[in-house]
């Protein structure tokens, strides 16, 4: 069985949305899949995907072939940093600025 990702079309008319699905490469583009690993909308602006790259790096190590634009997709969410809430930086110069918080407010 050769395994491709690809996107599975979702959505309304004139608004496309896409899942990025594993999928056997026989199957029809909107058939049955093996896992959903994550979305992409073409139409919103920014950062437009939400995927496991941990997954779909799994899957390429078992022989799946990402399609271009999913290839393009996991290159693009490797650069963007996982978000972080606040850098050890920042929260050191807080602190020093007296801007940490009593014992008072941490406990609600």
């Amino acid at each position: 069985m050769a395994v491709s990702i690809r996107l599975r079309r979702e959505g309304a008319k004139n608004r496309p949305y896409y899942r990025i699905v594993v999928t056997d490469s026989r199957s029809p583009r909107d058939g049955k899949f093996i896992e959903i690993i994550g979305t992409y909308d073409p139409k919103q602006t920014g950062q437009n995907s939400s995927f496991n790259v941990e997954r779909a790096e799994y899957w390429i190590s078992k022989g799946a072939k990402p399609s271009d634009t999913v290839r393009s997709l996991i290159k693009k969410q490797k650069k963007v940093p996982p978000a972080e809430p606040a850098s050890k930086a920042e929260q050191e110069s807080s602190e020093a600025e007296g801007g940490s918080l009593s014992s008072a407010e941490t406990a609600s």
